[in-house]
């Protein structure tokens, strides 16, 4: 169970949750003295209005937190963010505030990201109530902040060969097989397009590769893009463009995370985790615009721009996935800006033909509030991504509808899966919210995971 959660305690200060709806109602049943503090401090039941009342020997009495309408159900996860050390216990909140769900949001509410400072003050424990699946949620916590933590990592200290340590140590944890190719042996191996990719960095360029489970289950691959750090290469970034390049690995992170529930939940899969792990650099040695390379898959590709370089390692990635015709193949990237123009950073969006995946992971992600949108693999664009030169461009020849190319380019690396889906993902947060504070985010995680539990179930 997650170290901010206990099961049991002697005394623990009431935490209550109110909508602005049910603030007179609430107050009625208040003693005089809590009711007249909380009217004085102006308490509203605002947004994220927060108020300590405390008691006579300067201790926290009790705390209360306005839930506006009510529309955010992790909301609660400010309590476990402004509370000092001590033990609390959830006292009143409204009905679609699950214990479960409550947990999870006090557990999201405890994150920081802390390697280089000083640690924190100690996290406040949070009583959790009779009946609570407290490990479920100490489960998502944890892989929540695994990927969390890699992608906050500066890239001087998260390079290919050290995602690759976070891979062999997820791998160990739950007793996968992991193995590694790396620099030249990529050619030798065949995958072209990630050693083009990452051939420009001093720091060598390698496909991590992660299996799990029982022989005889279905076959579930995620494939995560791994550019550590991204330039642009020669197509170079603006320095505010490069700023936060440190996240381009976010889809990596996602699918470890992914990939640790998987195991710790013991679904009953045959996982296989592939990440492309590369830096894309300006150097004497890196790819150049109108080079043509390659693929593992057959298909020749002509650089149109070296800034668009995630496809490309994930399309030798895709091509080793769909090799052995998964039953399910998932791939997540933060491929576009385009996508971020469509949808924002809080609604990632997803490409698939299936769709019956397609209104699961819809229905899973309104079910933990992890919301996502589908946009269409619109087959009349796939004409842009003709090369006179090649089988196909990796910049395609229009000015529209990025995220969609770029989700028709990777389509050309699967043919034999019997379900694929893309996910264009930001891997950050741009504006913080309760457990969800500005910089990195396992963005789509916990509804992928919901998915697969209704999809695959456990042993």
């Amino acid at each position: 169970m997650h170290p901010s959660l206990v099961r049991n305690a002697r005394k623990a200060a009431p935490l209550y949750a109110v909508t602005d709806a049910k603030l007179r109602s609430f107050l009625e049943k208040r003693n005089k003295r809590e009711a007249a503090l909380l009217k004085a401090s102006g308490f509203a039941a605002r947004d994220n209005q927060f108020v300590m009342l405390p008691d006579a020997s300067g201790g926290i009495a009790a705390a209360f937190l306005g839930l506006g309408k009510g529309t955010d159900p992790l909301a609660v996860a400010l309590f476990a963010d402004r509370l000092p050390a001590g033990t609390y216990r959830y006292a009143a909140m409204p009905e679609r505030f699950t214990p479960e769900l409550a947990a999870l949001a006090w557990i999201l509410g405890t994150y920081k990201f802390d390697r280089y400072r000083k640690k924190a003050r100690p996290a406040p424990k949070l009583v959790v109530a009779a009946g609570a699946e407290a490990e479920e949620a100490s489960r998502i916590g944890e892989a929540v902040f695994l990927a969390r933590d890699l992608i906050n990592t500066p890239a001087n200290d998260m390079g290919p060969a050290e995602l690759a340590a976070a891979a062999r140590a997820v791998a160990g944890r739950g007793g996968a097989k992991f193995s590694e190719t790396v620099g030249e042996a990529l050619l030798k191996q065949n995958y072209p397009l990630i050693h083009a990719v990452g051939r420009g960095s001093a720091r060598a360029p390698r496909l991590i590769d992660i299996r799990w489970g029982r022989a005889g289950a279905p076959k579930l691959t995620l494939v995560g893009k791994g550019v550590c750090f991204d330039t642009g290469g020669y197509d170079i970034k603006s320095s505010a463009g490069m700023f936060a390049m440190k996240k381009d690995m976010g889809g990596a992170a996602v699918c470890l995370a992914l990939a640790q529930l998987v195991m710790d939940g013991k679904l009953d899969v045959r996982l296989r985790v592939l990440i492309p792990a590369v830096e894309n650099s300006v150097s004497g040695t890196a790819y150049r615009p109108a080079d043509v390379f390659p693929s593992r898959k057959g298909l020749t590709v002509e650089i149109g721009n070296t800034d668009a370089e995630g496809r490309l390692v994930l399309a030798d990635a895709l091509a080793e996935a769909d090799g052995e015709a998964p039953d399910l193949l998932i791939d997540v990237a933060t491929l576009t800006g385009a996508a971020r123009t469509a949808t924002g950073f809080e609604l990632p969006p997803f490409f698939t033909d299936d769709e019956a995946l397609a209104a699961a992971l819809m229905r899973a992600g309104s079910e933990v509030n992890d919301p996502m949108w589908r946009l269409p693999l619109w087959r009349p664009y796939e004409s842009a991504l003709d090369s006179p030169v090649a089988d196909l461009t990796n910049m395609p020849d229009y000015g529209y509808a990025g995220a969609i190319t770029a989700a028709l380019f990777l389509n050309r690396f699967v043919t034999a899966a019997k379900s694929w889906v893309h996910f264009d993902i930001a891997a950050w947060t741009d504006r913080p919210k309760p457990g969800r504070p500005r910089g990195a985010e396992a963005t789509a995680a916990r509804a992928i995971w919901q998915m697969l539990k209704g999809r695959f179930g456990s042993r």
